[in-house]
């Protein structure tokens, strides 16, 4: 099996490197390969690398993810998030490949509070949501065989994350509001690159497992009370912090107004992709503390 990655150093394309390398030859892109082109702002540099390495498995954990900055870059966010989308898609369906694509909680209107599903309408609040709605779309249209996932909240040990950025405030102010009116799931790249390569060897194998899927860790939490969580097991591991958790201050999304419009309900039901793929999803609790405990032990 031949399969083309593009966002190689991304969160879930540093982990899919990883959980792609049993099934086959992996050709991993980012935006700066020289040999092929991994830019996904370069549609036709795109067009070529997928002709010329005619993979069977198309997987694209590339994307605009810079929510603020799409509502003064909409043609950017677009053009990655939607045209080169589209563009694999195309591709895809020439080949008779499978295209695996993940997308967001953002498409939806983020109201109410019961977990959205697949079949739910979408009302994306702002230009990122929007972007990323028409590239799921774009992928549905072109009639190839695909994967779409989406997911939320999603973190790493790689590169920056909202626990390294708690800890690291934690350390050192002496005071520390957050967000505790906007729900959601921390859903680990390790899980999400994981239950990818699961569903590639089921789709490859029963096409009609196709489609799309909501995947995040199970449960559901605040930023307030996930902040919460990461300095209770700091401080029970040992660090020293300014801010202590109990003395965390909950704050409205109105304290912190931003460019895009954030969803206050950020939740998903993945009840069917736990069905279609056999699949348990951890509590999201569980990968946050093994994140955590690798934070921790590199910066001691």
């Amino acid at each position: 099996m031949k399969i083309l990655l593009l966002g190689k150093n991304g969160q879930v394309g540093w982990e899919l490197q990883r959980s792609l390398a049993p099934l086959g030859e992996i050709l991993a892109l980012d935006s700066k390969s020289q040999d092929y082109c991994g830019d996904l702002s370069d549609l036709q540099g795109l067009v070529a690398t997928v002709q010329r390495f005619a993979p069977d498995v198309i997987v694209n954990a590339a994307a605009y993810t810079s929510v603020d900055k799409a509502e003064t870059e909409p043609q950017l966010a677009r053009r990655i998030n939607a045209e080169a989308t589209a563009v694999l898609a195309q591709e895809a369906q020439r080949l008779s490949a499978l295209l695996v694509h993940y997308s967001t909680d953002y498409v939806f209107a983020g109201d109410g509070e019961a977990p959205w599903q697949e079949t739910d309408p979408v009302a994306p609040l702002n230009t990122y949501g929007a972007s990323k709605l028409e590239g799921e779309q774009a992928v549905q249209a072109s009639g190839c065989l695909h994967l779409i996932f989406r997911t939320s909240w999603v973190y790493a040990e790689r590169g920056n994350n909202f626990v390294k950025t708690m800890l690291r405030l934690a350390k050192e102010r002496e005071s520390l509001n957050v967000i505790d009116d906007q729900f959601g799931a921390p859903t680990g790249a390790e899980l999400l690159a994981d239950v990818t390569a699961h569903a590639i060897r089921a789709v490859r194998q029963q096409s009609a497992l196709g489609g799309l899927y909501h995947l995040a860790a199970a449960g559901e939490t605040t930023w307030f009370l996930y902040a919460r969580f990461v300095l209770e097991q700091a401080e029970a591991a040992g660090i020293s912090l300014k801010v202590a958790s109990a003395a965390l201050r909950a704050v409205a999304t109105e304290a912190y107004p931003t460019p895009a419009r954030r969803p206050s309900n950020s939740r998903l039901n993945t009840q069917k992709l736990q069905k279609a793929f056999a699949l348990h999803l951890p509590d999201w609790q569980t990968g946050v503390a093994r994140m955590l405990m690798e934070t921790l032990e590199k910066s001691v």
